[in-house]
């Protein structure tokens, strides 16, 4: 009875390791995505552990890593990474990258993981699933989290809004930041801009005019509903253009009753129309051809 209140007095590390130093294993329950248990909980080297090739987060704050570090000096590591077993002493992380680079510059030597078994598929939907439920991931990072569990996973997007716990509106909101230019892609992913922002942009079907909106958004630090205004006069004058282009007359015609007005009168006529209103001017060289005209006209 005393050795059994000692051990639970001697903490999570003392749990995960014996008196001599080797790794013990804990069974601990972890339900996998297809909600079956598939993992156990083990102390393992640091140096057996190397990065997820599928790590759907591309950036690390520095200044928030070497906080985490230092958090981690004084209290440990409070949540356990998780991996999977590729060899006898290699594993590859699935979740926890943050914490397993903050953790080497703490100057760890070991850390808790959750070990789990899984192919490269089944790792990259447990990493990018992972990733977008725990992780603060810019809206970027998510959509591009997205994109990829469509394409590589081969889910529909009403699967992937079960999976991550979105309804089909919002993962089709965020699948459609990735049709932006890159340079405002950027920008959200920078939290430059956010959100809001790009959604009031993405409304603006010309690349040319998100970049208008986005340059003004900059300068003169437009809010999102400023912005969507913005964004429907934009709009809306682009499509007042489109329906004056359909309407003008072609110049095609223009060219053909410029001719016949020419052949008519004896002198080069000029006829100019935006589809609505124009002119036709009739040049004479003297009075007498001025007078020859207006007797064609009837005047």
């Amino acid at each position: 009875m005393s050795t059994k209140k000692k051990a639970l007095g001697r903490g999570l590390s003392a749990l995960l390791s014996d008196s001599e130093g080797e790794k013990s294993e804990v069974e601990v329950v972890v339900p996998s995505l297809s909600g079956q248990p598939s993992s156990n909980l083990n102390e393992i080297p640091i140096e057996e552990i190397e990065t997820n090739p599928f790590q759907p987060r591309q950036y690390f704050d520095q200044e928030a890593l070497n906080e985490l570090a230092e958090s981690i000096k004084v209290h440990g590591i409070i949540q356990p990474i998780t991996v999977r077993k590729l060899s006898q002493h290699q594993y590859q992380l699935i979740s926890g990258e943050r914490r397993f680079q903050a953790s080497k510059l703490a100057g760890l030597k070991s850390l808790p993981a959750y070990v789990r078994t899984a192919n490269d598929q089944q790792m990259l939907e447990m990493a990018l699933i992972e990733n977008i439920q725990r992780e603060n991931l810019n809206p970027i990072e998510i959509s591009l989290s997205y994109q990829r569990l469509i394409s590589e996973c081969n889910l529909k997007q009403d699967e992937l809004g079960e999976r991550v716990g979105k309804n089909r509106t919002t993962v089709t909101n965020y699948l459609r930041l990735l049709k932006l230019p890159p340079d405002i892609q950027i920008a959200v992913r920078d939290n430059r801009i956010s959100m809001g922002h790009a959604r009031a942009i993405i409304n603006i079907e010309n690349p040319d005019s998100q970049l208008f909106i986005f340059k003004k958004i900059i300068a003169e630090d437009l809010s999102v509903r400023a912005v969507e205004s913005l964004a429907r006069e934009v709009s809306e004058g682009a499509k007042l253009k489109e329906e004056t282009k359909q309407t003008a007359t072609p110049p095609k015609e223009i060219h053909q009753l410029q001719s016949k007005l020419s052949s008519h009168f004896g002198t080069k006529v000029t006829v100019k129309s935006d589809g609505k209103k124009g002119d036709i001017r009739i040049p004479f060289l003297s009075v007498e051809d001025l007078n020859r005209i207006l007797d064609i006209l009837k005047v």
